[in-house]
């Protein structure tokens, strides 16, 4: 195998997506995800990991299937020993190193994890081990990490992977790490960061081991709803080519989109509450951030209506995304109080009256005040040169 040529598709991140459905997703998705389970279990001959499932309780025990599984990735082990064994008879360094990427690689499918790091650092550390063969060997650690979600492996093997790519990884490593970094920023809730990896790095994606197209344009378009203008969500997201093409298989987040761009409210509110159930509950890297991503959208839409108006009545406002007057009530009266819609509400008339910044203002009164302490600065060091 040529230098370069090994990247890391174990362990299946896809099985760590459906054990988190396992435990927080509806019952349907649930019944999938076990199927699914059972069935990557059996095909990687995933040991290791049954029998962390199975102390989890999403399993039984199968005393028949532990023993099955732990025979064949037994004797695939000792496949792989032999071939390194070969390798260090036969050929140079590369072709061992290559063949130690290869076991420390089955050792992360069938879930060993803490193995599979050992392995995988023996391999980096080898002064034998090319520039190449160290960004597999991270990129490896940095999928274990992805799969047991795991922060501090991997905010340490993405920062070790920068290191590397800046001595001169090549093209598609470097995308490689671009699209791992943009699900990362999901993660951590910074969608500023997530957005801008999301549009840089779509049109040159080349990550299936990490998700599939659709789950990334999912996660890149979530993120760019939070930041984005409503312009940037149109030109950037909606109407991208690679979009485009995989929108049909995420039809709830297509629908918030749009739907907030043409500012059809009330499908916008539906729609987000697919999204938070399609999406949101069942995403390893937006759970965490559902009850914050909701919210936010949420201000974001009243915010975009009450923009085109001076004043408008609560029932005007209930009708436009299709709820209750009560509920409008309560959710601007919050909103107001937390200063992060500006406009008050006169519950009395039934009337909210848009209550915007005076921007300008606020420009000026700020240079003016950065203008006084330049001018105090010049003061003070003229008196100290006239000394």
């Amino acid at each position: 195998m040529a230098d370069g040529a090994i990247f890391a598709k174990k362990p299946e991140l896809a099985l760590a997506q459906h054990k988190f459905a396992v435990f927080n997703g509806t019952p349907q998705q649930r019944t999938e995800a076990l199927q699914k389970l059972s069935d990557g279990i059996k095909q990687d001959k995933m040991a290791d990991f049954y029998a962390q499932l199975v102390s989890e309780g999403v399993f039984e025990n199968d005393a028949a299937l532990a023993k099955e599984l732990e025979a064949g990735s037994t004797a695939q082990l000792a496949e792989l020993d032999k071939n390194y064994a070969e390798a260090k008879e036969e050929h140079g360094d590369l072709e061992q190193n290559e063949s130690s990427i290869h076991r420390a690689v089955f050792l992360a499918q069938i879930g060993a994890e803490d193995r599979a790091h050992a392995a995988y650092e023996e391999v980096l550390q080898r002064p034998t081990t090319t520039l190449n063969q160290k960004l597999d060997v991270v990129f490896g650690k940095l999928r274990l990490g992805l799969f047991a979600y795991n922060p501090q492996i991997i905010q340490k093997e993405i920062e070790r992977a920068h290191e590397l790519v800046n001595k001169g990884g090549d093209w598609d490593r470097r995308n490689r790490l671009k699209a791992i970094e943009c699900i990362w920023h999901c993660s951590q809730r910074q969608f500023k960061e997530a957005s801008d990896l999301f549009v840089e790095c779509l049109s040159t994606f080349a990550s299936p081991e990490l998700m599939s197209m659709a789950e990334f344009v999912c996660h890149g378009a979530l993120a760019c709803a939070v930041v984005m203008t409503r312009a940037d969500i149109k030109k950037k997201v909606l109407d991208a080519p690679e979009v485009v093409e995989v929108m049909g298989a995420i039809p709830a987040v297509e629908r918030m989109l749009r739907s907030l761009y043409e500012c059809s409210y009330a499908s916008f509110f539906a729609a987000l509450a697919d999204v938070e159930t399609q999406h949101l509950r069942v995403s390893r890297y937006l759970f965490a951030h559902r009850r914050y991503f909701t919210r936010e959208m949420r201000i974001r839409a009243y915010a975009q209506l009450l923009e085109s108006y001076l004043s408008l009545t609560l029932k005007s406002m209930a009708e436009s995304f299709g709820v209750s007057q009560e509920f409008i009530d309560s959710e601007l009266s919050r909103f107001v109080a937390a200063g992060r819609l500006h406009c008050v509400i006169d519950k009395v008339g039934g009337i909210v009256v848009t209550n915007r910044p005076d921007t300008k203002n606020a420009q000026y009164q700020r240079t003016v005040k950065q203008g006084d302490l330049l001018l105090n600065r010049i003061q003070k060091l003229a008196g100290i040169v006239s000394m």
